[in-house]
């Protein structure tokens, strides 16, 4: 360059930067939510709870264990297991059902992914969060490694599934409707708490623990019907893990990570009912609220799925049957419309397949959504005689259904809460039933009775690792 030319002259100037305003409306008010549940998860008193808590929690790791252990085998579970051994890890902690140990990141991902691989798992109906797949599986590989109790795992999954679960309420449903997967994008935080629990870090910690999972939130609902969607629980686990192990190490983060006006909460979702997280909070516990599956798809398909059972104990037969018509709730159709599912992964979005297989089978277990059920003929028949039409007066619980017969009489079911839901239940007979039909084809009945006992006594338990030697092969 010629020192001695005018400014400017022959050299081209670099465009002015341009300013941007991105002004986005902000809640400036907002109370301090991540320490608050660093708080309440560093302090509240082991075994804090009632009786009733406690018992849903040991129904909640058992049902998620089973879940996990039934589709050990499931190619997405082979995927990921090939994938995370590629980084040659340590042998930290068990693959649920498989006789291979990779290091506890990793087992955290790969037990979360098969837990939600069947959508058999665990829901908390107010926010459609699976809460289990998360949390109980970053803090049970955690919890391995360590040689901790299952006193410990159980309060570790009380309070982890309270703070998801908690935030979830907060923004939900604004949040689901942006079409962010709730499970995964609230249950890297709930993984974070529960496994700062397990290492018993201080408030402080805590809240970086947060703080750090806070900007790792996994899933969005484009996913669904791929192997990406459960990827989002096992994403979320190892996020949590991860966040708690760096905080654990003096790694930080903003203390207001979760609440502040460019903090988690308020860049996901325009609902910030902060109260949702403090109202009776150490009080009211939201595993409370925990629901478990009867039929291995979608919650919203339930009810559908219920009334078509229903119609098959009045003696309706696929034969029989000109069409059914059903009626129900928007989010029915948005998320499970697909009229022609083409394999097992779609069939758990289609209310359409899961009609079909309640009437034909009574049932609709991991079996009625193999992708040979999903593509046999008959099958494929009856579901082209489903109807199903939004009608905005029908909860999303709920569904009406009418099978018009070929000789022009009609069968009605209205089913306002479908079985396994909080109105109705599942035993703890039934979820024994579910638990050893999807573990006994991995692990073989005797080991299945050993982990059912084993999990109905967890909190007493000196060690895990007795229960997750049981679990592998």
């Amino acid at each position: 360059m010629n020192p001695a030319a005018p400014a400017g002259r022959g050299i081209p100037r670099k465009a002015a930067p341009v300013a941007r305003n991105t002004h986005v409306p902000a809640d400036l008010q907002a109370p301090p939510i991540t320490q608050t549940l660093a708080r309440f998860v560093s302090g509240h008193a082991s075994r804090g709870w009632s009786d009733a808590v406690e018992r849903e929690a040991h129904r909640t790791f058992y049902n998620w264990l089973g879940c996990a252990i039934g589709a050990a085998h499931h190619e997405a579970a082979d995927a990921a297991l090939a994938a995370v051994q590629m980084l040659q890890p340590a042998p930290q902690a068990a693959v649920l059902g498989r006789a291979e140990r990779v290091d506890m990141a990793s087992a955290a991902l790969v037990n979360g992914i098969t837990s939600h691989t069947f959508d058999f798992d665990d829901t908390h109906l107010k926010t459609i969060i699976h809460p289990a797949g998360p949390v109980a599986s970053a803090v049970l590989a955690l919890a391995e490694h360590r040689g901790a109790s299952g006193r410990d795992v159980i309060d570790a999954l009380v309070l982890g599934i309270d703070v998801a679960c908690r935030v979830g309420n907060t923004m939900y449903p604004d949040h689901y409707d942006r079409g962010w997967h709730i499970t995964g994008s609230t249950g890297m935080l709930g993984a974070a708490a529960g496994c700062a629990r397990v290492l018993g870090l201080d408030e402080q910690k805590t809240a970086m623990a947060l703080g750090i999972a806070a900007s790792q939130p996994v899933g969005l609902r484009e996913q669904f019907g791929t192997m990406t969607k459960p990827f989002h629980p096992g994403g979320a686990a190892r996020a949590g893990l991860t966040s708690a192990l760096l905080a654990s190490q003096g790694f930080t983060a903003s203390p207001r990570a979760i609440e502040a006006p460019r903090g988690f909460v308020q860049v996901a979702s325009d609902k910030r009912a902060w109260n949702e997280v403090t109202d009776e909070l150490g009080e009211r516990f939201e595993i409370s609220f925990n629901t478990y599956k009867p039929f291995a798809c979608g919650i919203v398909i339930h009810p559908s799925i219920d009334a078509c059972v229903q119609l098959r104990e009045r003696g309706v037969r696929p034969e029989q049957v000109k069409s059914i018509e059903l009626r129900v709730h928007s989010l029915v159709l948005e998320l499970t419309g697909k009229k022609e599912p083409r394999d097992g992964l779609q069939g758990k979005f289609s209310v359409y397949h899961g009609c079909a297989v309640g009437l034909i089978y009574g049932r609709a277990a991991e079996e009625e959504f193999s992708d040979h059920v999903v593509n046999d003929p008959a099958v494929i028949a009856l579901r082209n005689k489903v109807n199903a039409v939004v009608d905005e007066t029908i909860d999303e619980a709920a569904v009406d259904v009418t099978a018009v017969m070929q000789d022009g009489s009609r069968v009605h079911i209205r089913v306002d809460h479908a079985i396994g839901s909080l109105e109705r239940p599942l035993s703890d007979a039934q979820l024994e039933a579910k638990f050893r039909q999807l573990a006994v084809p991995v692990i073989g009945e005797g080991k299945a009775d050993e982990i059912t006992a084993a999990c109905w006594r967890l909190a007493s338990m000196a060690d895990v690792r007795e229960l997750t030697r049981m679990c592998q092969p």
